[in-house]
């Protein structure tokens, strides 16, 4: 099975090489670190590997970047004799992680081929590895197993989208997945799709969501910014359209025109989720006809920033951004593409819109909705309920505390995570979490 999967991979890869090729031309989005995604050990890695006990962490990109850090913090103290690497797929996790964890720890995650993994393997020679949310690669957990690794899924979820796919493919998964020895599961939901497509039961628990836990970030230097500015424009109310993708922007601009007829003052924040597509929506509002901005290129000072949009192309600033609405839209939602995270507005205590194609957090989407802190909408009636809300200043009101109560009412991932790790390890609470039980 592993040599048909490893020969229809390469293969995969050869035939879609100009398309890559082409890709890197354009946008250079696969340029960063190709030389360690095909097993190339970066020396800031090596010259840091001096016979320490390793533990292997992997996040695909930004969010389970984030989701991780706080376990990582907590990992530091019941493996204080371990190193902690980390891995990323996506430039934007990359750049993340380096920030969060030191750029001598962190490195791109190889292609799923032996002769990719295997290097990284010899030299780190990982204890444990942790894997975050879904990253089934057949080969380099068949190989990170052989190597001696425990292998751990931790913030496990299986979208509706994925699971009809695994199901169809269960005979085989059930190899895949016999190489890890723990799956800690967002919900019950996702917990009871990990045995239908083939995990033991036995092995799979279900310890939250982590990403519940990630902490509010500190009000950045352009949020401060920002803020000074609105006040001087005497621009509002403010609307953040976070995470937006292909096919939403034009959606989101139409519904601000009809804000804008209401109140002539009012900012749009726009941050498009994908780097690459920043100069494609900056075009597009140049032919929407709204007055707007670049982040890049804007000054404060200069013209008064009310009665239309910021578009924020910069990496790491929506976050504190958030802080700032009066109603926050996340994206990813309004066309079918499973949606985004609509924790970081909620940690802010703001109003939340989504559209309906959620389903990549269904269980956390749901549990907003039920506590009235998320409306879903339509795309066509994306405009209507813009202005709705906001002259619906007691409703939105009522939703943004309702949103911050929420969120804070589901933490406790981390903690429950880095247990069951411990207990998989045979490693005792370190001393620092034992007196903080006792004090308890």
């Amino acid at each position: 099975m592993y040599l048909a999967y490893s020969l229809l991979l390469g293969l995969a890869l050869i035939i879609a090489l100009p398309w890559w090729l082409l890709q890197m031309a354009r946008s250079h989005k696969y340029r960063s670190g190709l030389a360690e995604r095909f097993g190339r050990v970066p020396e800031r890695l090596k010259r840091s590997q001096s016979g320490a006990l390793v533990i292997w962490v992997h996040a695909v990109s930004v969010g389970e970047v984030l989701a991780v850090s706080g376990l990582i913090e907590r990992l530091h103290e019941s493996f204080s004799r371990h190193r902690i690497v980390i891995s990323t797929t996506t430039a934007t996790g990359q750049h993340l992680a380096r920030q969060r964890f030191g750029e001598k720890n962190v490195f791109y995650f190889p292609l799923d081929l032996g002769f990719a993994i295997r290097p990284y393997l010899r030299m780190l020679r990982p204890r444990l590895v942790i894997v975050a949310e879904t990253e089934f690669w057949p080969n380099f957990l068949r190989l990170a197993k052989a190597s001696g690794a425990r292998i751990a899924v931790v913030n496990s979820r299986v979208s509706d989208r994925s699971f009809p796919r695994y199901r169809r493919f269960k005979s085989l998964l059930e190899k895949v997945l016999g190489n890890v020895d723990l799956f800690l599961a967002q919900t019950d939901v996702d917990r009871g799709r990990l045995i239908e497509i083939g995990a033991p039961a036995h092995q799979v628990q279900v310890s939250g969501n982590l990403k519940f836990d990630v902490k509010p970030v500190a009000e950045t230097t352009l949020a401060k910014t920002l803020k000074a500015e609105i006040i001087r424009s005497g621009a509002g109310p403010v609307i953040v359209c976070g995470s937006t993708v292909e096919g939403e922007e034009p959606l989101v601009l139409n519904a601000f025109k009809s804000v804008l007829e209401r109140f002539p003052q009012a900012l749009m924040i726009l941050a498009p989720r994908h780097p690459e597509r920043w100069s494609a929506v900056a075009e597009i509002l140049d032919g929407s006809g709204l007055k707007h901005w670049r982040r890049s290129k804007w000054q404060s000072g200069g013209e008064k920033l009310s009665g239309g949009v910021f578009l924020l192309d910069s990496i790491g600033e929506l976050a504190s951004i958030y802080s700032l609405a009066q109603l926050a839209f996340v994206g990813g939602s309004l066309v079918p593409r499973g949606g985004h995270n609509i924790l970081e507005p909620a940690q802010h205590g703001v109003a939340i819109l989504v559209g309906p194609h959620t389903e990549n957090f269904r269980e956390i989407v749901a549990q907003f909705v039920n506590a009235g802190a998320v409306d879903v909408v339509e795309p066509d009636d994306l405009g209507k309920e813009f202005l709705h809300l906001l002259f619906q200043e007691e409703k939105r009101a009522l939703m943004a505390q309702h949103a911050l109560e929420t969120a804070k009412a589901n933490t406790g991932a981390t903690e429950r995570t880095a247990a069951a790790l411990e207990r998989m390890m045979g490693v005792k609470p370190s001393a620092q979490k034992a007196a903080k039980g006792r004090r308890r």
